[in-house]
């Protein structure tokens, strides 16, 4: 689904996990309901573009919680770095998000997923609420707490070296520049 002509979808750590991940995992609808579902582990992240939600360089989608990361030409490996997601009013841990990287065979790429999913402790007591419900309904309801929210994206080996996060105004470019007339004799 696009976004109208305007709008962006540049979202927060935050705003991805209570808005989206939390609404997803509690059966709730999500308005708007851009993010599809996908199952990322057939597809190799350069396939994203047309099945995930796509902004700038950067795709989005939910996908089932799972520990095989496989595709048909490579794998996710996990970088080892999982930083807590929390809210910027309470400081509450709502979230974890994990950073992994995509290797086509032994060979690391410049390709990041950064996983977000629920903490163990808030979606357990949902789960367990949900699941004795779900035994006397029906057996083959999903788990929907083991949901995760996914944000995938190539990083520029040059960006990495040189982009500190900041960008440029046109004025802040002047404004150095000026800074280069204490050298030029004016006559």
């Amino acid at each position: 689904m696009n976004l109208p002509p305007g709008f962006r979808f540049f979202p927060t750590d935050e705003e991805l996990v209570v808005h989206f991940l939390h609404r997803k995992s509690s059966l709730l609808p999500c308005h708007p309901d851009v993010i599809p579902d996908l199952d990322l582990y057939p597809y190799d992240p350069w396939d994203l573009p047309g099945k995930a939600l796509g902004e700038g360089r950067q795709w989005y989608f939910y996908s089932r919680k799972t520990q095989d990361r496989v595709t048909s030409n490579g794998y996710w490996g996990s970088m080892g770095m999982d930083e807590p997601v929390y809210t910027s009013s309470t400081h509450k841990k709502v979230g974890i998000k994990k950073y992994l990287t995509f290797y086509l065979g032994d060979s690391q790429t410049n390709w990041i997923m950064q996983e977000y999913s629920l903490p163990d402790s808030s979606s357990s007591s949902r789960s367990s609420k949900r699941s004795s419900r779900a035994s006397s309904s029906s057996s083959h309801k999903p788990d929907y707490s083991k949901w995760v929210i996914c944000r995938v994206y190539e990083q520029n080996c040059s960006e990495e070296e040189d982009d500190d996060g900041t960008e440029l105004s046109c004025l802040d470019e002047v404004f150095l520049s000026l800074d280069d007339l204490d050298e030029v004799s004016l006559p």
